[in-house]
């Protein structure tokens, strides 16, 4: 239980307001952030309305679906440029669902440093799936995917469009898609999303 001090505190920042406002702008629900959060919708409706700060791994796991870093939520928007260099030894492993024991891809984040960006760079490395295994997901924007190496099925609206090394793709990513690796040579690609 917090003391009125600290909560009152912890109100100023506007954490709430803040997560409202970047959920609304990608015009993704609780429901579907919840499920790239592994939080329950309720949880994200109370940290939405103050009723329930957050501790700052749970933040972070929010932080990452949007993008934005944890200082978003605790500064006031910067007036400069943002720059950001991201050492490979820093970047952290995800897979595309929280705590999926056979994911079909992990992604590393390529520019999670910087803040209030209208794109975001992922490094992706393909696993070894079945087709009826991969699950589409969709997000508002637009998605470019270049593959670095091997072969990747990139299914979008129940279209498959195979993609080999140094082949690129644009599309609309409010639709459903998917992606899959081609073969048992390893794949990667560098996927960038745009809002």
């Amino acid at each position: 239980m917090l003391t009125r001090t600290l909560s009152d505190g912890l109100h100023g920042y506007e954490i709430g307001p803040k997560l409202r406002a970047l959920r609304l702008k990608k015009k993704m629900g609780l429901v579907e952030l919840g499920r790239h959060t592994g939080l329950s919708p309720a949880m994200l409706s109370k940290v939405e309305r103050g009723r329930l700060f957050p501790t700052l791994p749970t933040l972070l796991r929010i932080a990452l679906v949007f993008s934005v870093g944890l200082d978003h939520f605790f500064s006031a928007p910067r007036e400069r440029p943002a720059l950001a260099v991201v050492r490979r030894k820093d970047r952290q492993r995800f897979p595309d669902q929280p705590g999926a024991r056979h994911p079909a891809y992990r992604f590393e984040c390529l520019d999670f440093p910087a803040t209030d960006r209208p794109m975001s760079a992922f490094y992706v490395e393909f696993e070894a799936q079945p087709a009826a295994a991969v699950k589409p997901h969709e997000h508002a924007g637009a998605e470019v995917l270049y593959v670095i190496e091997g072969k990747v099925v990139v299914s979008i609206g129940g279209e498959d469009h195979e993609l080999a090394e140094g082949d690129a793709m644009y599309f609309a990513s409010d639709r459903p898609h998917s992606y899959r690796r081609v073969g048992s040579k390893r794949c990667a690609a560098v996927v960038v999303t745009a809002t």
